[in-house]
């Protein structure tokens, strides 16, 4: 579990204010994508981080196509596949492989008629990967509009479970998971210090209101995406145009019990 934000980095600056960039998530692969706007079919793939950061970087790029524009900025990649929820539908999730231009699809119930955060109402359905695989964030009417957490098997493309979280929306800005555990970053409308005050547990290890507010470094902006890496275990925030990386302290989720 997460046990406090320890550093950032300032990694770039490029794009507008809202956007998304990560690592992929897969096993012994550096590349860098970026994902710019929160309805676009473009992406830009780089090798790795030192291309991506260089100054021509533009020229170093792979632009890749993808068959439908994404909704939001809650995207993600695994190895060959780009997954992200399919503009102008209410809830389904595209996984396209990149190398085959092979298509899959679901569709998550309940989710996409509300956002999962307030501050971002561009983003319906966000989309996380920790150590179990892929997850999608989003709203539940049907909990007074709380944040929902649906599994989703990656590989077959089927929901598995949806859990009902009490983390509220109102002044969300994102998510993340890790290890199966929702961490809900908030902030103010007119931007300001993000903190993580809400976290919910699908494993039921930790008792949420045990935990204290965690707050990020002091930079007084706002997240248009924040996503984790599993495998580095870095978390890659876009904040106003900038790409960032920050680093954070974990422990064991009994130790705190």
């Amino acid at each position: 579990m997460l046990a406090q934000i320890k550093s950032q980095k300032m990694v770039k600056k490029a794009g507008g204010t809202i956007g998304a960039w990560m690592k992929n998530t897969g096993d012994n692969v550096d590349n860098i994508y970026f994902f710019t706007d929160s309805i676009n079919n473009v992406l830009l793939e780089f090798a790795n981080t030192e291309e991506f950061t260089s100054r021509d970087y533009l020229q170093k790029a792979e632009s890749v196509v993808l068959p439908f524009f994404w909704h939001g900025t809650g995207l993600q990649v695994y190895n060959n596949h780009v997954f992200f929820h399919r503009n102008g539908t209410v809830n389904e999730i595209i996984k396209y492989n990149i190398q085959t231009n092979v298509t899959q699809s679901v569709n998550i119930e309940g989710a996409g008629d509300i956002p999962p955060y307030e501050l971002l109402p561009y983003t319906k359905i966000d989309l996380a990967m920790d150590e179990q695989g892929l997850w999608a964030i989003h709203g539940d009417s049907a909990n007074g509009g709380n944040i929902a957490l649906t599994k989703i098997d990656h590989n077959k493309m089927v929901a598995e479970r949806m859990w009902s979280t009490t983390c509220n929306s109102n002044n969300a800005e994102a998510a993340f998971v890790i290890c199966g555990t929702l961490y809900v970053m908030y902030n103010s409308p007119s931007g300001g210090r993000s903190h993580i005050d809400c976290i919910y547990d699908t494993s039921d290890l930790i008792d949420s209101h045990e935990i204290p507010t965690l707050y990020f470094p002091k930079r007084y902006s706002s997240h248009s995406s924040v996503h984790y890496n599993p495998r580095d275990q870095n978390i890659y925030a876009w904040d106003d145009g900038y790409q960032i990386v920050y680093k954070y302290e974990s422990r064991k989720k009994l130790e705190h019990m």
